[in-house]
């Protein structure tokens, strides 16, 4: 059983290379699955579209706190967390999930928020409040859209939209968020306010696990990283423990440490450094270009936010196994 507070640790796959090679020395096993107060645990999981592995043998184990999943383009984040909540089944490998006292266990932002048109932000979020006890204007209010409430859907802006999504994915007091690309399409001002109401969320046991390609955002408010790269775990664990580790100033340079080059070179070319979005995302939309072989493949990782993990409970656990597909 693990005797520290690391909220996120890897088997196997910790330390490797973006080419796949060993770099640095094996984590102490007790920070394997299996620990005791893990939110989420991913245990040897792959996988694979066409043959092709999209994720390769992670193991991860997701404790309470702020964790971001870094990464180049295509390197597996969308698949990791879609994974995680169940929108995707492994390949190969087993998913276990906590069973707490949470109304709802898991909150889920997909990349891709379907909200019909013709209601209203707290129309919509009504619906999914009532399913779980809670009150969609105080879930306005968290993300800041308490002004837009009587706005029908199609007059918000893609911004406006993922906020709402946002707020969607908190709504129940979900003991694990998972957000993929919250702050995409954001303005400065509303990315700020996506990450500090993820935050506020990784509180009092809870966790929440992120991705971004908002490096400093990431480096403000992360308390664990996991850095992907063609679909393997190159870094996982504390941040400031990591920047140390490869002597690092801060997340962009660890960045590049780890998966080489620059993490510029993602960004959307006709964004400038003055502010908008960031690192290619599509400010109109919401919808960021990180679409892994889920997307690239015709597989649209769950259009129905607020995945919940209640259907496949076994005891005092969700444990989706799946080997050899």
């Amino acid at each position: 059983m693990t005797t520290h507070d690391d909220p996120l640790t890897t088997r196997e796959t910790a330390g490797r290379g973006h080419d796949g090679d060993r770099t640095d020395a094996e984590r102490d096993p007790r920070d394997a699955p299996g620990s005791g107060d893990a939110l989420a645990e991913l245990s040897n999981v792959t996988r694979t579209y066409g043959g092709v592995p999209v994720l390769d043998d992670v193991s991860l184990a997701v404790r309470p706190g702020l964790t971001a999943v870094i990464g180049p383009n295509g390197s597996g984040k969308s698949t990791l967390l879609s994974t995680l909540v169940g929108a995707v089944e492994p390949t190969a490998g087993r998913v276990t999930h906590a069973r707490g006292d949470a109304v709802r266990p898991v909150g889920y932002l997909p990349q891709r928020v379907p909200f019909r048109d013709g209601f209203t932000a707290r129309e919509t979020l009504a619906f999914y409040a009532r399913l779980v006890g809670d009150d969609p204007d105080a879930a306005l209010e968290r993300v800041g859209l308490a002004d837009a409430a009587e706005r029908r859907i199609e007059s918000l802006s893609g911004g406006m939209r993922r906020l709402l999504g946002i707020a969607q994915a908190t709504i129940g007091d979900p003991s694990l968020v998972v957000l993929d690309e919250p702050a995409s399409g954001l303005d400065p001002g509303m990315r700020e306010r996506a990450f500090a109401v993820a935050s506020a969320r990784a509180t009092g046991g809870a966790g929440v696990v992120l991705s971004s390609h908002d490096l400093d955002l990431v480096d403000a408010h992360a308390d664990r990283l996991v850095c992907l790269s063609r679909g393997r775990v190159v870094a996982a664990g504390d941040r400031v423990t990591l920047l140390a580790e490869h002597d690092a100033d801060d997340v962009g340079a660890l960045y590049r440490a780890l998966v080489g080059g620059s993490a510029a070179s993602d960004r959307d070319p006709d964004v400038g450094s003055g502010g908008g979005p960031v690192l290619g995302s599509d400010s109109d939309s919401g919808v960021g270009p990180d679409h892994d072989a889920d997307h690239r493949h015709g597989h649209e990782a769950v259009h129905v936010t607020g995945v919940s993990s209640d259907s496949d409970s076994v005891g005092d656990t969700d444990d989706r196994e799946v080997r050899g597909r």
